[in-house]
């Protein structure tokens, strides 16, 4: 059993650069040090990173409310080079790809949390109002012990990313840092 876990959500190149299809503005390039870091730390402690990943087909439904972002395969989807050089070689750096707001939706992670059983769940990365929150809300509700960094959280849209984290907290029951 590894008591903790890290989810690093959409630390990808369309979300993080500022060329990316959907940029979450400079809020993400603020919490780029802090991500690396705590990634940093579990590869040290040897403990799961988790990186879920946007990955749409090029006719998800999803472009009808937001402009084509992280195509499968597409640089854009690609997770931050800060990042990706850290766990090329790591072995306990676990992707699960999604297409939807939640790491959950039909996806692996389900799985993948029985199978770790952790004590707490600690969580990172873009969007805070989006798919930090929605992953987030499935954790909560699957009763693990989460942990969101403020730091580590941003969103292109300051008001949505505070109300967000009061909602993950005063709703969910997430420990917010």
């Amino acid at each position: 059993m590894n008591k903790r876990v890290l989810i690093v959500v959409d630390m990808l190149n369309d979300f993080a650069k500022k060329d990316g299809a959907l940029y979450c503005g400079s809020s993400a390039d603020s919490i780029i040090p802090f991500v690396v870091d705590k990634v940093s730390e579990f590869i040290s402690l040897k403990l799961p990173v988790i990186f879920i990943t946007d990955a749409h087909d090029t006719r998800d439904l999803e472009f009808k409310k937001f402009p084509p972002h992280c195509i499968y395969g597409s640089e854009g989807a690609a997770i931050i080079d800060d990042i990706k050089l850290l766990v090329e070689e790591y072995s306990f750096a676990i992707r699960v790809p999604k297409s939807r707001f939640s790491g959950f939706f039909k996806t692996n992670l389900n799985q993948i949390m029985l199978d770790l059983k952790p004590e707490t769940v600690e969580v990172v990365g873009l969007c805070t109002n989006i798919c930090v929150l929605y992953t987030v809300e499935e954790l909560c509700n699957r009763d693990y012990h989460v942990v969101v960094y403020r730091e580590g959280v941003a969103s292109f849209d300051e008001e949505a990313h505070h109300w967000a984290l009061r909602q993950m907290a005063e709703v969910l029951g997430a420990e917010i840092k």
